[in-house]
């Protein structure tokens, strides 16, 4: 069965404007503006989740040096398409794209989504009740 979604890092088929409407509601978004949220995306790694008619179904950005830190921001899937599975789908690709899979430590904060991160590596740090990570670095 052909799959009713596409997951894309193509930057010019994010709808900024249906992104950021969500972002600056969230607990997270601060009222970010469109400017904000172009800049934001402008300087991240970025992947959208979109129905095979190209809507946008999620958003999300990672902070990198791509070489050893990757900090996952703004994931997100609208309103009506949560609750499907999207998420899941979305992180999933992430942490297999080449350039994540390699990064050696990935970080996130999140008040409301342990569970979901944790079935894929990250661990709460420390006694934070948002910080998370996946640590791949060896020290010696």
């Amino acid at each position: 069965m052909k799959p009713n979604y596409f997951i894309s890092k193509d930057k010019s088929l994010l709808n900024v404007e249906a992104i950021q409407e969500f972002i600056a509601n969230s607990y997270w978004g601060n009222n970010r503006t469109i400017e904000d949220v172009k800049t934001t995306i402008e300087h991240s790694y970025c992947f959208g989740i979109y129905t095979t008619e190209n809507e946008q179904i999620g958003f999300a950005r990672v902070v990198t040096d791509y070489i050893y830190f990757g900090y996952f921001m703004d994931v997100i899937i609208l309103d009506k398409f949560q609750g499907k599975g999207y998420g899941k789908k979305l992180v999933a690709f992430m942490l297999e794209d080449p350039i994540i899979k390699n990064l050696k430590t990935l970080a996130l904060k999140t008040k409301d989504a342990h569970k979901m991160y944790e079935r894929y590596g990250f661990n709460k740090i420390g006694d934070s009740a948002l910080w998370m990570s996946v640590d791949k670095q060896i020290l010696e």
